[in-house]
């Protein structure tokens, strides 16, 4: 089954001062660019849900599409929009704020899900659940539209009712550091080097 990816960059970025988090620079690139740059080839299709910004974002070349849920609802109308727009019957998210994720993100998840049955994969670094790096299957749309609509607004909750595997990545646990504040692209910066 084929893959589409959606790339999460619909937030409020209070944390970083309400400047959109995907499009400040690290290293003289968007944040958005490294982690598609990284997402990219382990997918089939690229989406970028963003709900402020669009031009700007439409720049990496990918279809950009806002929530349809009003208010900065979080990743989960992220997500909800993109089950809407996938072409294929799996889907991956991933923040616009990691762009350290690791190239073997998407077919790690894919292995467990198939091979656990679950209606979602969900990264881990040993005790610590990441629910914005998943890989579910599209017919989860309407479950989660429902949930939604109800007011939900918390991933872990949602998800509590679903078959859901979490995989583990303690081998690459840098790999899902995201940059918050100015200060974490700060120390990204040193951290990628010249």
């Amino acid at each position: 089954m084929k893959v589409t990816g959606v790339l999460l960059a619909g937030g409020k970025a209070r944390r970083m001062g309400g400047v959109d988090k995907g499009l400040r620079p690290l290293k003289g690139k968007p944040l958005a660019q490294w982690v598609l740059e990284r997402f990219a080839p382990q997918v089939d299709e690229i989406l970028v849900n963003a709900n402020q910004n669009l031009d700007q974002y439409a720049r990496f070349g990918y279809r950009v599409i806002p929530d349809l849920v009003d208010g900065f609802a979080g990743p989960l109308a992220g997500l909800h929009r993109g089950l809407g727009e996938a072409s294929h019957p799996l889907v991956a998210t991933v923040p616009c704020d990691s762009p350290f994720l690791p190239p073997d993100l998407v077919s790690r998840l894919r292995a467990a899900l198939e091979a656990s049955g679950a209606d979602l994969a969900v990264a881990r670094t040993f005790d610590q659940p990441h629910p914005v790096f998943c890989l579910c299957r599209r017919a989860l749309k309407d479950h989660l539209g429902q949930y939604l609509a109800g007011g939900g607004r918390k991933i872990d909750a949602w998800y509590a009712s679903l078959r859901v595997i979490e995989v583990p990545f303690d081998d690459e646990a840098e790999a899902f550091r995201n940059i918050n504040t100015p200060e974490e692209l700060s120390e990204s910066e040193q951290r990628v080097g010249p």
